[in-house]
C-alpha cells in the first residue's frame, strides 16, 4: 500500500496543532477548581489521552476520505468540513476556560457536535471507515456537552458583576 504522504500530514497536523491548541487554551487553575462538578465527571488526567486518541482517530479519517475522494471537488468538502470542524472545536476552551464562561461554551459546543455529526455524514461517501472513526468524536462531545450542562446548572449564573 503507497501512502499519499500529503493528506496523511495535513491530517496529522490537524490533529496536533488542534489537540495541542485545545491543551494550551485549557487552564486548569483556581477558578476551575472550585467549580461545583457531577460526581461523575472523569479526572482530569483522562481529558488529555482521550482527546489525542480521538484526534488522532478523526485525523486518520481526514486521510481516508481524501484518498478516496475520486474529483477535486469532493477534496474541497472534505477540506471545508475539517476546517468547519477546527473552527468549532477550537472555540471551545477559550470560552469555558479563558473567558470563564461555561455558559457560553455550552452553547457553543452545540455547534462542535453538529461539526462532528458533518464529518461522520459527509465523509461516508469516501469511506465507510473514515466516517465510523469519528463515532468516538461525537461520544465524547455528547459526553462533554452533557458536562458541560451539569457545570452549568451547578455553578451559574456566569455573568460578570
Amino acid at each position: 500500500m503507497d501512502i499519499e504522504w500529503t493528506p496523511a500530514i495535513i491530517g496529522a497536523a490537524w490533529a496536533i496543532v488542534l489537540g495541542g491548541a485545545g491543551g494550551l487554551l485549557t487552564e486548569i487553575g483556581e477558578w476551575y477548581r472550585n467549580l461545583k462538578k457531577p460526581s461523575w465527571q472523569p479526572p482530569d488526567w483522562l481529558f488529555g489521552p482521550a482527546w489525542t486518541i480521538i484526534l488522532g482517530l478523526a485525523g486518520w479519517s481526514f486521510y481516508l476520505a481524501w484518498t478516496g475522494a475520486p474529483e477535486p471537488g469532493d477534496r474541497v468538502v472534505i477540506g471545508a468540513l475539517f476546517a468547519v470542524n477546527f473552527l468549532a472545536h477550537l472555540a471551545w476552551s477559550p470560552l469555558f476556560f479563558v473567558a470563564k464562561r461555561p455558559d457560553w461554551a455550552l452553547r457553543e459546543v452545540v455547534l462542535l457536535w453538529l461539526s462532528v455529526l458533518s464529518l461522520v455524514v459527509g465523509l461516508a461517501p469516501y469511506s465507510d471507515l473514515a466516517a465510523w472513526l469519528n463515532l468516538p468524536y461525537i461520544a465524547w462531545v455528547s459526553f462533554a456537552a452533557l458536562l458541560n450542562r451539569k457545570i452549568v446548572q451547578l455553578n451559574g449564573p456566569f455573568a460578570k458583576a
